[in-house]
């Protein structure tokens, strides 16, 4: 008997058994794969937080002493604005750490305190406060503001401290002249306000400590001589740096502190459009220009001589005389003829300087300098005994033959002088820092100051 060997046949419930069997155990290993993957990336994950966590708390260890946080932000409303306000208007000022020499700084760091709004910006919703002639105090913050070369947001590596206060934006509505009675009050409260929040008006005395005062007699902060010498300098600000437009040669209480002369301001965009349309060698046809205030009687209603009379002779002995083109009153269009001038007159008003020294270099037309004693901005990089006139205040009557005799000797060589590219840009504020700039200037001037930066010279001799 032959036994035929027959296959097991498979019923279709085992089949279907085997099979998800199968299935399932292919799942399993994907999920077992999947879980392996999952574990890996936290794993990783976590140490990655882990060590950039150590490598933050390393920095803030080792690196500097962090300001403590309560001190940090300042409890008013309105309150750190002035970085927001700068950085937005300029688009391209990341490209500005090109512009600066560091070597001839001394590698300066500056820390610009951030006040609450009332303290500057406020102002600024009037545009004559950013674009008259005391308008530095703006000028100054803003292309501080905008230098990342200079400025720094950490306030333990600063050799200066910006204090930035507007006090020459509040016009009088009677006569339209900033009033700066507020002037006082203002910084005071300013100061009590870093004092009480930051630890480094304090440790140094502001000593350290920078303020712009653009106002005719400086921080003395009053427009009548008499009255700003009896006021004197406010006694929290006699340790600092003051930046400030007032200077004399002479002894004077107005300038009985650590300070630096610096220009008024002139609108460099004013200055731009009026070469623009009349080139700076171009022809001269004014011999000497001078346009503002001449009293025809001296002596105002408050028993003041105003200009020391210098105005009123000049007014009295060249109205008549062709050669001087002398006006009275005002001319938005002004630059137009101080570009065509061979001299402009820069005699004194209430104090000694005035904007049109500015506006005489911007433009071309040789100052003649009628201030005895003025201590004129920046000597270092404006020469100015080669650019310029001075006239004693007694020789004013003599102007005519003194102007003559210049212009027949050595004009043409103060023209020279006086057009070189640097000398105009070192009296001009932009928006941004430029070497040899009006602010660039007012930077070399703090770095020849670092015997009084605490950072610089007290610490490392603790």
């Amino acid at each position: 008997m032959v036994l035929e060997g027959k296959r097991p046949t498979m019923s279709n419930n085992r089949r279907g058994f085997y099979v998800r069997m199968k299935l399932l155990h292919r799942h399993a290993g994907l999920q077992q794969q999947e879980k392996k993957k999952n574990l890996c990336f936290k794993y990783y994950k976590w140490l990655l937080w882990f060590s950039l966590l150590l490598y933050f708390l390393s920095s803030c260890f080792f690196t500097h002493k962090p300001i403590p946080l309560s001190k940090t932000h300042v409890s008013e409303s309105k309150t750190v604005v002035s970085r927001a306000l700068f950085e937005s208007s300029n688009s391209t000022f990341i490209q500005q750490s090109k512009n600066i020499n560091r070597g001839s700084l001394k590698d300066l760091k500056v820390y610009i305190y951030e006040l609450p709004s009332k303290y500057n910006t406020d102002w600024l919703t009037n545009a004559r406060c950013s674009n008259h002639l005391f308008a530095s105090e703006v000028a100054i913050h803003k292309a501080l503001s905008n230098s990342l070369d200079v400025r720094t947001f950490d306030p333990y590596e600063a050799d200066f401290f910006f204090v930035p206060v507007y006090v020459s934006c509040n016009f009088s509505t009677v006569n339209g002249f900033p009033a700066i009675g507020h002037a006082r009050s203002l910084l005071s409260s300013a100061v009590q306000l870093i004092s009480s929040h930051y630890p480094f008006w304090n440790r140094s005395q502001g000593s350290d400590h920078v303020f712009v005062a653009s106002h005719d007699y400086g921080a003395c902060f009053h427009a009548m001589e008499e009255r700003a010498m009896e006021d004197g300098i406010p006694e929290f600000l006699k340790r600092s740096i003051i930046l400030q437009t007032f200077g004399v040669k002479f002894n004077h209480p107005c300038q009985d502190v650590e300070n630096v002369v610096i220009p008024p301001y002139i609108s460099p965009e004013s200055v731009r459009t009026t070469l623009e349309k009349y080139p700076l060698t171009g022809r001269r046809d004014i011999w000497a220009f001078f346009r503002g205030k001449m009293e025809v009687h001296p002596k105002n209603i408050s028993g003041r001589y105003y200009s020391k009379k210098v105005r009123t002779v000049i007014w009295r002995k060249y109205s008549g005389d062709r050669r001087f083109y002398l006006q009275r009153h005002r001319f938005a269009g002004y630059q137009s003829e101080i570009v065509r001038s061979v001299f402009c007159l820069c005699p004194l008003g209430w104090a000694p300087w005035s904007p049109r020294l500015v506006e005489s270099v911007a433009l071309g037309c040789v100052p003649v300098i009628i201030a005895d004693g003025i201590r004129l901005p920046f000597p270092t990089a404006v020469r100015w005994s080669e650019i310029s006139l001075t006239v004693a205040e007694k020789d004013v009557a003599n102007l005519g033959t003194i102007l003559d005799h210049v212009a027949a000797t050595n004009l043409s060589s103060i023209q020279r002088n006086l057009w070189g590219p640097d000398v105009r840009r070192a009296l001009l504020f932009n928006d941004r820092v430029q070497e040899g700039d009006a602010t660039w200037q007012v930077l070399y001037a703090l770095a020849q100051k670092m015997d009084r930066s605490y950072r610089t010279v007290r610490l490392p001799n603790k």
